[in-house]
């Protein structure tokens, strides 16, 4: 297998995630088959940061010096300075994302044309990846859409964006196709009935759905679970096509369900994902990135008021903590504001890197020096408090608090506090735990993202977050602070999308056998 032998398709690529995992997938002999053609994108934030890492991906396919890009990294050249200095580079990757953010549905002809140009220049294998917008089956979402009593899911489209998809794999055919998306989909109903079931049976016949003649029928795979009968696979559980992250070296509980497409007349059987022997942990994650303060959202911010409010902040908590815990157990934490910290930093630490081997050769580029989207947000002067209580919490207890557990001093001036309705309104992401999901939501308010580290009192930033997704420290998110959260919150994790690229190389191998 050689190098750019298997053409991608992305499609609702958001930053680049799943595009980003499978085109690191290598052959055992260090070929990188990968090579992306097209990816699809409507947010013009997402769509922004996917050209970035497009231009990044091509100047390292085409062996030139990296040194411009890592300049943009640091802050020396603009990005439009960047382009211009690689405009063949530049071209390359504006044509790979379509020279703008476009949405499948609404820009069809743009986006089927490129894909029929793609399909008819490739002579080797192709492989369809993305997952149509998960609002509609979140569970989340549905739950949002119950209390909107205009709300009809037989009239939401973005229940029937996997035709979209449906239309693509008919146009192009692929060998392969791999269709995420999150758990909700198991369950998610139209008109009293619960979709999965028709979404796989229109998967594997993609054809009669989108009305083509002489469309190939796919097999569809669980990426964990054998089938009974490879040659026609078959899974009693909807379940079964379920990835638990956490089990794959992701650092995060993140459950969604992947599907794999393989085209019925290719004479061989994908395998299954591996699990990771051992879990990987927040604090493994990202102990290693520079400590930050948090700063004030309703007053003037400067660090010594940030310094002079936690540091009185730690005088209630340590009271509180006793009163709640042994005395022992609440003196023993350090609860002290650091001193000096940034709200944003760039440069280092001298912290060694303490997650699994594998991950550090994934995470870390020896030729960044830098850290990119590493800034915090600000935080109401009690939420400060609240937020060091989650974090000492969860050193002493080894869990994060639930609403019954906070003292009444504490608790917010929310009339859903004391119902159970929102009991973990304030939620830290335990040291040596896997992080819960990391979703758009952090783009919010970070209540559900606290840091472990009760000297610091905030919630994660971009770049933590990311870390928790398996972004690459190269990568960098484009956009405000806000928008660089949703991104992530919405991508697939690329180091999983590695693995199912390693899934698809060995199975393209033994078809060829």
């Amino acid at each position: 297998m050689e190098n750019g032998e298997i053409l991608v398709i992305d499609l609702f690529a958001g930053p680049g995630g799943l595009g980003e995992g499978v085109s690191a997938a290598k052959t055992e002999d260090g070929k990188s088959p990968f090579q992306i053609g097209i990816s699809v994108e409507k947010d013009f934030h997402a769509h922004k940061t996917l050209t970035t890492r497009a231009f990044f991906r091509t100047l390292k396919k085409k062996s030139q010096p990296l040194d411009n890009y890592y300049n943009y990294l640091h802050g020396k050249i603009t990005r439009d300075e960047l382009f211009e200095l690689h405009p063949d580079i530049a071209t390359e990757a504006n044509q790979e994302t379509l020279n703008g953010a476009k949405e499948l549905g609404k820009d069809n002809k743009l986006i089927h044309e490129r894909i029929k140009e793609l399909v008819k220049k490739h002579k080797g294998p192709k492989v369809l990846i993305g997952g149509p917008p998960c609002q509609a089956y979140s569970l989340a979402g549905r739950s949002r859409n119950a209390g909107n009593k205009s709300y009809i899911a037989e009239e939401d489209t973005r229940h029937f964006l996997y035709k979209e998809y449906l239309e693509v794999i008919c146009l192009a055919k692929p060998d392969i196709f791999v269709m995420e998306n999150v758990r909700g989909i198991l369950t998610a109903k139209v008109n009293g009935q619960v979709m999965f079931p028709q979404i796989l049976e229109d998967l594997r016949s993609p054809g009669s759905v989108a009305n083509h003649k002489k469309i190939p029928k796919y097999n569809i795979y669980s990426l964990v679970v054998d089938a009974e009968s490879p040659e026609n696979p078959q899974y009693k559980d909807p379940a079964d096509f379920l990835i638990r992250c956490e089990q794959y070296g992701i650092p995060q509980a993140r459950h969604r369900v992947i599907l794999l497409g393989v085209r019925e007349d290719i004479k061989a059987t994908p395998e299954t994902l591996k699990p990771c022997e051992h879990q990987v942990t927040v604090e493994q994650a990202i102990s290693d990135l520079p400590s930050l303060r948090s700063g004030f959202s309703k007053q003037k911010d400067n660090a010594k008021d940030w310094e002079a409010a936690v540091a009185k902040n730690a005088d209630k908590l340590k009271q509180i903590l006793t009163n709640q815990f042994d005395p022992e157990s609440a003196n023993s934490l350090n609860l002290q504001p650091k001193i000096g910290l940034s709200r944003i930093e760039t440069v280092l630490s001298d912290k060694t890197p303490a997650m699994p081997e594998p991950l550090i050769a994934w995470y870390i580029d020896p030729n960044l020096n830098a850290v990119l989207n590493h800034e915090t947000r600000g935080h109401m002067v009690d939420d400060l408090l609240r937020y060091a209580y989650c974090a000492a919490y969860a050193q002493i207890k080894g869990s994060s608090p639930k609403s019954r557990h906070f003292p009444q001093e504490l608790a917010p001036a929310h009339a859903n506090w004391d119902t159970g309705t929102h009991a973990d309104r304030f939620r830290v992401q335990v040291a040596d735990k896997y992080a819960t999901t990391v979703t758009s939501h952090i783009s919010k308010d970070g209540h559900y993202f606290v840091h472990y580290d009760p000297q610091q009192c905030r919630s994660l930033s971009v770049r933590e977050a990311a870390r928790l997704q398996t972004f690459p420290d190269n990568y960098i998110f484009e956009g405000t602070r806000t928008n660089q959260y949703v991104q992530v919150g919405n991508a697939v994790p690329p180091y999983l999308a590695q693995q199912i690229g390693q899934v698809i190389i060995n199975f393209l191998l033994q078809s060829e056998r």
